[in-house]
């Protein structure tokens, strides 16, 4: 299933590569109570709760940017024949291939892969299965990482497994890197590919980016896991259990949601369920995400 929008003079897409009620807010979120879940169900049912199951509804999808003779991927989700301990990570078959295709986006046409961060569901299709090694499945891009996420994972995997990266350093980072295809991203690089602004977003991970698109007078932000869920809007202080450094991922939550209400920014995450994005409204003393329409598709001609 694809969508698309425009930015400007950038046409954005989104390919789902899955979604489904899958996670416990127990897990996901332990600092948040039954009580207070309860509470907040009807701000975020049907779309991203199931009050039935007691399930969150969790999006993986990858967006695309086509602007100029540029055709970028931020992030690429889990992957197909990955193995993953989470079941409903392992071993996917599924059609993104065909839908990044139909995009526009097909394995020989993109020309960038832009890394939010790096943990294991933002990197699985940075590789494709060939006999029985892992190859980039884009070999005409580059590939571009943020060098603080990078240096943090290479250290701490150096020292033990970590349950947010499962094998993916080795199947789905390492061989871009030893491929030659990867280009690091710093923290203070300001603007890349021409249309890309540069945006640290640290706390779910120590080095994740976030990138700003702006064309034309309208802007919208690829905003990675700052967000995993509505809830972390009207509940900012809310961090998920994979939050690597909680309190400076509470600050930067604050601050991405502060500016995205002053700018009327379309924010787009990863995870969210339908309609996948939308804008800040402040709402009190607090916040509330406003989804946003999308317009009929029609494919690249």
């Amino acid at each position: 299933m694809i969508q698309s929008r425009q930015i400007g003079r950038a046409r954005v897409t989104r390919v789902l590569e899955y979604a489904a009620p899958t996670h416990d807010p127990a897990f996901l979120f332990p600092d948040l109570d039954q009580a207070e879940l309860d509470a907040l169900a009807p701000l975020v049912a049907p779309h991203h709760y199931v009050p039935s199951m007691n399930r969150l509804i969790v999006t993986i999808q990858i967006w695309i940017v086509q602007i100029d003779d540029k055709v970028i991927l931020i992030d690429t989700g889990v992957g197909n024949a990955k193995t993953r301990k989470a079941p409903r990570m392992t071993q996917l078959n599924n059609r993104v291939p065909e839908w990044l295709a139909a995009a526009g986006a097909g394995f020989g046409q993109v020309t960038h892969v832009v890394q939010t961060h790096l943990h294991s569901d933002h990197t699985g299709w940075n590789t494709v299965l060939d006999g029985e090694s892992w190859r980039p499945a884009f070999p005409n891009a580059r590939y571009l990482f943020p060098r603080r996420d990078y240096d943090h994972w290479q250290e701490a995997l150096s020292r033990g497994p970590d349950m947010t990266m499962d094998q993916s350093w080795e199947d789905s980072v390492t061989p871009v890197v030893e491929a030659g295809l990867v280009d690091f991203v710093e923290d203070d690089a300001g603007t890349i590919l021409g249309c890309l602004g540069v945006e640290p977003v640290p706390g779910h991970t120590p080095g994740m980016l976030s990138y700003r698109l702006a064309s034309e007078g309208e802007e919208g932000l690829f905003c990675a896991d700052v967000f995993h869920s509505p809830l972390q809007i009207l509940k900012p202080e809310l961090n998920t259990a994979y939050c690597v450094l909680p309190e400076v991922a509470r600050e930067t939550r604050a601050r991405v949601l502060a500016e995205a209400a002053e700018r009327g920014t379309l924010i787009m995450p990863m995870h969210f369920g339908v309609p996948h994005c939308g804008t800040i409204r402040r709402e009190g003393d607090g916040y509330r995400l406003e989804g946003a329409s999308w317009p009929a598709l029609t494919l690249p001609g």
